[in-house]
């Protein structure tokens, strides 16, 4: 039998399908009970909106994804050719 021949249980415990699987289920609970923790705490809003449920985790939603989006935008502008290094 060859020594570079992996076994099928071989592979890093983070590549594994089931701890991947794993590792999402835990992390949604994580958000999820963060979220109902929401429930028992007294807000102070300074701006009206800020007093909504879950406003820290949609907020910071929201704000990633138009931080993603304006990445995006920038680096289409900021892009340089693929042959930018061969022309010096």
């Amino acid at each position: 039998m060859s020594k570079t021949r992996k076994k099928a249980n071989d592979d890093h415990w983070l590549v594994r399908p089931k701890t991947i699987q794993l590792l999402w289920r835990i992390g949604i609970g994580i958000l999820a009970a963060t979220l109902l923790g929401d429930l028992f705490v007294t807000h102070h809003p300074h701006f009206g909106i800020d007093g909504t449920f879950g406003f820290a985790a949609w907020f910071g939603f929201v704000s990633c994804v138009v931080l993603v989006a304006f990445a995006q935008v920038l680096g289409a502008f900021l892009k340089r050719p693929d042959t930018y290094y061969d022309n010096q």
